[in-house]
């Protein structure tokens, strides 16, 4: 055999050792070797829980590894996601909540543990789910004017539930109460869930937070629909006026709510969470149940997330500027 011939040979064998170590190298980045945790920054029973406890099952599937939720409430979500920002860079931990809270978090709290547009890396937009107004029973309050006619006859008996200080739904109260003149009560809890709970036993008289959560405790009786955020009714309430109708601020406010992992992941380890996800996201049982609880699933990519908290980032933290608002 000729030396060319020697040589060419050698060559195809060094070829064929090595590919199979190239072609690993994504796909080994990508795969899941271990448990994957889905912290939730919130108390179970709220929006972003029942969230993560729809997706978990699915994404198990996907990746091949249990994925399992876990709560971390307190500081407004900003506990969970600090946990998620420390974590290792390897998509198996990941953080789902209302991004509206990351959007708050840098203007509001001026020593953050941890950077959200760095130390957290998106996945992709989950939901969007409109907020309720809705009261206690006993607040002789069944629509937008006559709840601000009380509010205005009565300042600061009302009380308003919120998911911890500092979350969006905390800061869209104090942003209403500004620009409608009225004085009532921030009192914040561990989570939308127990904030509608705290509402539905008279703890507290008002909550403004997401359907998801809150609509269940309206359609059984327990709570009183005042308005709605969003671009129209709810179907489940279609007496329920909107902002809008009702000439209220922040009108577009709700639910956002995102999924995410920790900063300087790899981004095919990204890119392959988000094609889960979306996958996840267009399954026919996933849209009706999400949709059954008034929210409307927003698949897309990395890039729309990390746009839409660049954005929000600036305009929230105008709100929580021009309003003087503190956490203590």
């Amino acid at each position: 055999m000729s030396l060319r011939i020697l040589k060419a040979a050698a060559a195809a064998l060094a070829l064929s050792v090595l590919a199979p170590a190239f072609a690993a190298g994504p796909a080994a980045a990508q795969s899941f070797d271990r448990p994957v945790r889905i912290v939730v920054p919130f108390a179970p029973g709220g929006t972003s829980d029942i969230l993560a406890r729809l997706i978990a099952p699915k994404l198990s599937e996907a990746v091949g590894q249990p994925v399992v939720v876990e709560n971390k409430p307190g500081a407004a979500g900003n506990i969970g996601a600090d946990t998620v920002a420390k974590a290792r860079p390897d998509g198996h931990t990941l953080l789902l909540m209302d991004i509206g809270s990351l959007a708050i978090a840098p203007s509001l709290f001026p020593d953050l543990s941890y950077n959200v547009e760095a130390d957290l890396a998106p996945v992709g937009m989950v939901m969007f789910g409109p907020y309720v107004l809705a009261v206690n029973p006993a607040v002789p309050a069944k629509n937008v004017a006559e709840l601000v006619a009380y509010a205005k006859a009565n300042p600061g008996k009302l009380a308003v539930a919120n998911s911890g200080v500092g979350a969006l739904n905390h800061i869209t109260a104090v942003a209403l109460a500004r620009d409608l003149g009225i004085d009532w009560k921030n009192v914040p809890y561990k989570g939308g869930a127990a904030a509608s709970r705290a509402v539905v036993s008279g703890e507290s008289t008002v909550i403004i937070n997401g359907a998801t959560a809150t609509l269940p405790f309206v359609t059984n009786g327990q709570l009183v629909g005042i308005a709605v955020t969003g671009d129209e009714r709810l179907a489940a309430l279609p007496t329920v006026e909107t902002f809008k109708e009702a000439k209220l601020p922040l009108s577009d406010a709700g639910t956002w709510q995102g999924l995410l992992t920790t900063g300087k992941t790899p981004p095919e380890v990204v890119a392959r969470l988000n094609a889960e996800l979306n996958k996840i996201l267009a399954m026919p049982d996933i849209k009706e149940k999400i949709a059954e609880q008034g929210g409307s699933v927003r698949p897309g990519s990395p890039e729309n997330v990390k746009t839409w908290l660049a954005t929000n980032i600036k305009s929230w933290g105008d709100i929580v500027r021009a309003a003087d608002i503190k956490t203590n």
